[in-house]
């Protein structure tokens, strides 16, 4: 058995740099599931393809080019040769995302892939369903949530280190609006596995996250 930590929780939660801290801490590999459904999104748009396409959507899915590089401890995202690890985080191309990620045929098409993720000697994968859906046998699942105004705060400091303009009101709302549609969706809503670890960020430092999962994945035998 391959040993899997999930990390599951909402957007902007700090799910993807306290997995990526985690993956890199135990040597583990790590999957992004948020970037395929992000890069999916942007190569739709770039090829013009309507997001209620559901056929074509899949077909994008199967096919998708994409590539996780490693590079000086970082992973770059490469759509067909092109870098997009930045492009893929701007907050238009998460909600291109957060539409595409409600078609449950494109899941079904990408389920494969994520899974194929599970290799010696462990993995860490971060996402809206990884707990609940993906990897339902992993023997550990964290649910990492914050307040909205603190998830809001830390997208917004991110957001302009990158250059990219953004106000902390208009990322309020957004993360609000994204919320809703995440926990409400017909298709693998976003809620803690019932055997998760639910962890509240917002008063925490990155650094106490993850000692926090390291310390629950020694108690469980898993390093």
């Amino acid at each position: 058995m391959i040993p899997i930590i999930a990390i599951d929780g909402p957007v902007s939660s700090g799910k993807g740099t306290v997995a990526r801290r985690v993956a890199s801490a135990l040597g583990w590999h790590l999957l992004d599931s948020g970037a395929l459904y992000r890069v999916l999104g942007l190569y739709a748009q770039r090829l013009g393809v309507a997001l209620d396409n559901k056929l074509a959507l899949v077909d994008l899915a199967e096919n998708l080019p994409v590539r996780f590089v490693e590079q000086g401890g970082d992973t770059r995202v490469v759509l067909e040769e092109t870098d997009v690890s930045e492009a893929i985080r701007q907050e238009s191309v998460g909600e291109l995302a957060s539409q595409v990620a409600v078609l449950q045929p494109v899941r079904d098409a990408l389920f494969a892939r994520q899974r194929a993720f599970a290799q010696p000697p462990g993995l860490v994968a971060d996402g809206r369903d990884m707990g609940t859906v993906v990897f339902r046998d992993a023997p550990l699942k964290i649910y990492l949530t914050a307040s909205a105004e603190e998830r809001a705060r830390r997208r917004y400091n991110q957001l302009k280190e990158k250059g990219f303009d953004a106000t902390l009101a208009a990322l309020v709302e957004d993360i609000r609006t994204r919320d809703e549609r995440d926990m409400n969706r017909s298709v693998a809503p976003l809620k803690p596995a019932e055997d998760a670890l639910e962890l509240d960020s917002t008063d925490l430092t990155v650094d106490q996250v993850v000692a926090r999962i390291l310390d629950e994945a020694a108690a469980r035998s898993l390093i």
